[in-house]
């Protein structure tokens, strides 16, 4: 609206048009509206967090889930929908489809050792083909979009302190706060889109080595926090 209202003006300006046909639609059409997820960012919740999903009763997968996504930055929907043909666990490299992807483009997320054996372990269990996180009632299908959030809820954590998305932003803040990491490998991390098209394609490749070191340095904060530490160890 902002931009077709300063074309609009700019055409009365000059006398291309009598008036801005955007000015009575000024404040009657809503603006986006921005979600806010749930989030734990505090580095000792982080690890108290880790502890109770260490100790999760539930359903397996659920478990293997919430123990995998603090480590990879995806969303949940990418996640749950991730197959074993995606993963080169020799290389500690997951490759998502375009198709998956929100801003579809296809995301190369670098695996640290914690997450790779994570994952060996779930393979062992729902591999070698298929989906790595299936349905309880059908391996046919991946686990429901509400899975993660219902084991935060079962782990007494409300939708207001924690939620699937939430590991993003845990990730986001804590290493955006460490200043070890530049900005840009971490919005790469996230698959963050780029509104500028040129910035985006040059960086498309780029950061690639920051981002796997930071992948391990982060999985390996990880296990501090898990075990009661508070400050990032050394990259």
């Amino acid at each position: 609206m902002q931009l077709a209202g300063a074309v609009f003006r700019y055409a009365v300006a000059t006398a291309r048009l009598a008036s801005d046909p955007t000015r009575d639609l000024r404040g009657a059409l809503a603006a986006p509206k921005v979600t806010h997820y749930g989030a734990i960012i505090e580095p000792k919740r982080v690890g108290e967090l880790l502890r109770a999903i260490d100790g999760y009763e539930g359903f397996g997968i659920t478990k293997n889930a919430l123990q995998i996504a603090p480590h990879v930055f995806v969303r949940p929907g990418e996640l749950r929908h991730a197959e074993w043909s995606e993963f080169d666990l020799e290389a500690g490299l997951w490759t998502i489809p375009a198709e998956k992807m929100k801003m579809r483009k296809a995301h190369h997320v670098p695996l640290s050792r914690q997450a790779v054996e994570l994952f060996r372990y779930l393979r062992g269990i729902t591999g070698p083909s298929g989906y790595a996180f299936p349905s309880v009632r059908s391996r046919s299908r991946p686990m429901s979009e509400n899975t993660l959030n219902a084991g935060l809820r079962r782990l007494g954590y409300t939708s207001d302190e924690m939620t699937g998305h939430g590991f993003r932003a845990m990730a986001s803040t804590l290493l955006n706060e460490s200043g070890k990491w530049s900005p840009d490998a971490i919005e790469r991390a996230l698959a963050h889109g780029d509104s500028d098209k040129v910035r985006a394609a040059y960086h498309r490749g780029a950061h690639w080595k920051e981002r796997v070191e930071m992948a391990q340095w982060w999985s390996d904060y990880l296990d501090e926090l898990r075990k009661g530490g508070d400050h990032p160890g050394a990259a």
